[in-house]
């Protein structure tokens, strides 16, 4: 996944001639804002087509004097996703590629065709076909389809084919967008960076879009000029951890603890106490979450903000289960033509990146992607485990995953930036789990109708309670903080309008949930566990570890003890499932360990010693 961007001045112009240096700047940060993790471009230059390649952002790869003499120039900015190695833009041929998303499906694309792969780039597959159709002198438009018929995935593309001097732009979700200024064609993954560069004639590709250069006379003897440095160690990617003995290591005991009659919650429950029926306080002071209001006063809510052209939504989208089918609804059901919004920390998981990918690509619905500053974000989250690690504190354990709460801020910009005044979220109302703060001393508000708290009170209280804790381990007091309490004010403190639960309309299922999402999204399964709840988030299987080994309780324990209170599962059917959810997702907890730069052996060991609730 990648920001796509481009600039192709008419005939007898150059850079220079169409965009300044200051809007040229402009239109490469906008690009960054979507991957910076790896970087390319092309141009051509002395009669030479130059392709760029490096593994750091891209403003630091291209300047405007670099370019400003040239016919053209288009590259990305890549948040890396499904191989390390190669990056883009792909050659293969002498035909060149750069691809914003997944294909899901590409080994067996290379194989139903008979292609020979060079790279381990799953966007190799898209340039494989386009060059096989080419050398059978198949049509550009029945090359296209064919290559949208059997990519499965999200496909927005740029291919430049030197070989009939023609650029050749084309998407199936419409994740590219082209505008006019100055006569020159600029593209962009997004459509505000083109507004922001004064463009006209704004329109979202989804029809290939051709675009003839054999004017340029220099490309017909151009030579191919390939620059590719690599200098990162750290790997960005880290693979799912391999079944090798060392996931003996990871602890699973079955506690005798005493357990509520009603739901399944044990007695190292923070907060918990037990009626004379050995019902727990939590059950007696349940309010009922999942009660929809009519589908129908949803649809009566959005109806202003509907439009006949254009889309008219934005769906948050972490590629969830919950999330994967809010975005259904919204299309399906809801009749809304959405834009959803990807936050990358550094903790999603290609899992969930190929889910987005699925679900987008089939709904044909574009993606905007905000990637933070991973390999920075991934080092605070190193600093706090390991200010965790030297003195174990389960109240402390949210703290890992401070930093993902610049999702809720930069929900506002993308409405800012495309104009379009409404949210829908998909919070699963069923969620509330209590302890996480509880651990820290904050007593169970049974009033709270929201997933997340909110409120000055209540967070001042809170946040109080965490730096009487932060004390025990002074190295809390470290780089990380002020990122962490921004992330909290968004949350938060920051005034929220225009905005919808799709839950709050329609009841929460998870049969139908796994059933739509399974059968009709092909929604890939993690390996290590048999829930579909929180597989694509890297951080969970690790904290979720911490909590059950520490306390006999996780997040699966309050969420079943819910469903049994909602009359969704029974109790006999909730101990069954957590028995199997609570056993270690030892691949996803390498994963996690290896991402944040931690030895897997010396974490687990301290973990398995440190004091327990039971």
């Amino acid at each position: 996944m990648c920001g796509i961007f481009g600039i192709v001045p008419p005939k007898n112009k150059i850079i220079r001639d169409v965009v300044s240096k200051k809007k040229f700047d402009q239109f490469l940060i906008a690009s960054q804002r979507r991957g910076r993790d790896s970087s390319g471009y092309v141009t051509l230059q002395n009669e030479k087509i130059k392709i760029i390649k490096r593994d750091i952002p891209l403003t630091k790869v291209l300047n405007y004097d670099l370019v400003k003499n040239t016919p053209f120039c288009f590259g990305h900015s890549r948040l890396i996703t499904n191989g390390l190695k190669d990056n883009q833009p792909v050659i293969l041929d002498k035909n060149i590629l750069v691809h914003n998303g997944i294909i899901v499906n590409h080994e067996e694309v290379f194989e139903k065709n008979n292609l020979n792969r060079k790279f381990k780039l799953d966007s190799e597959a898209i340039i494989s076909i386009f060059n096989d159709c080419n050398s059978k002198n198949i049509s550009t438009k029945d090359t296209i389809n064919k290559i949208l018929e059997e990519c499965y995935g999200t496909i927005s593309s740029v291919i430049y084919s030197t070989d009939v001097n023609k650029m050749i732009l084309f998407s199936n979700n419409g994740s590219l967008y082209t505008g006019l200024k100055n006569d020159a064609l600029f593209f962009s993954s997004e459509e505000y960076p083109l507004k922001e560069m004064e463009c006209h004639s704004i329109k979202k590709v989804f029809k290939p879009v051709i675009y003839d250069l054999s004017y340029i006379k220099q490309i017909k003897k151009a030579e191919i000029i390939i620059d590719e440095r690599n200098t990162r160690n750290l790997d960005l990617i880290p693979s799912l951890g391999i079944l090798n003995g060392n996931e003996n290591l990871l602890q699973y005991k079955t506690h005798n603890l005493k357990r509520c009659t009603k739901c399944i919650l044990p007695e190292t429950m923070p907060f918990i106490t037990f009626d004379h029926k050995g019902v727990c306080n939590y059950c007696n002071n349940y309010k009922i979450r999942n009660n929809p209001k009519p589908f129908s006063v949803l649809e009566k809510l959005v109806e202003p903000y509907r439009k006949k052209v254009g889309d008219d939504c934005i769906i948050p989208f972490s590629g969830g289960r919950d999330s994967c089918f809010g975005l259904h609804l919204a299309v399906k059901k809801l009749g809304m033509k959405p834009i959803t919004y990807t936050y990358d920390w550094g903790m999603v998981t290609d899992l969930a990146r190929r889910n987005i990918s699925r679900f987008c690509s089939k709904l044909g619905v574009e993606n905007i992607i905000v990637a933070d500053n991973i390999e920075w974000k991934r080092k605070n989250v190193r600093k706090n485990i390991k200010a965790w690690l030297k003195y174990p504190d389960l109240g402390m354990v949210n703290i890992f995953t401070a930093g993902d709460k610049h999702f809720f801020r930069h929900v506002q910009d993308i409405k800012k930036q495309t104009g379009i005044p409404i949210d829908l979220w998909s919070v699963n109302p069923m969620e509330v789990t209590h302890f996480k703060s509880g651990f820290m001393g904050v007593k169970p508000d049974f009033e709270e109708d929201k997933v997340y708290s909110n409120g000055w009170i209540k967070q001042l209280k809170y946040h109080s309670l965490r730096f009487r804790s932060m004390l025990n381990s002074p190295s809390y007091f470290n780089s990380t903080i002020f990122d962490t309490l921004q992330g909290e004010y968004y949350r938060s403190f920051l005034k929220k309008k225009d905005y919808f639960h799709i839950f709050d309309y329609y009841e929460w299922s998870e049969e139908e949930i796994n059933k739509t999402i399974i059968e009709d999204y092909n929604f890939e399964m993690a390996p290590d566990t048999t829930t579909t709840w929180r597989i694509g988030d890297g951080t969970a299987a690790f904290y979720n570890y911490i909590y059950y080994t520490l306390s006999g309780l996780s997040e699966h324990d309050t969420f079943r003890s819910n469903q049994i209170r909602e009359g969704q599962i029974t109790r006999k059917k909730a101990l069954e499932l957590v028995e199997i959810e609570n056993q270690p997702r030892y691949q996803n907890i390498v994963w996690y360990l290896e991402a944040v730069g931690l030895d897997f052996h010396n974490v687990i060991k301290t973990i398995n010693r440190a004091k327990k609730l039971y």
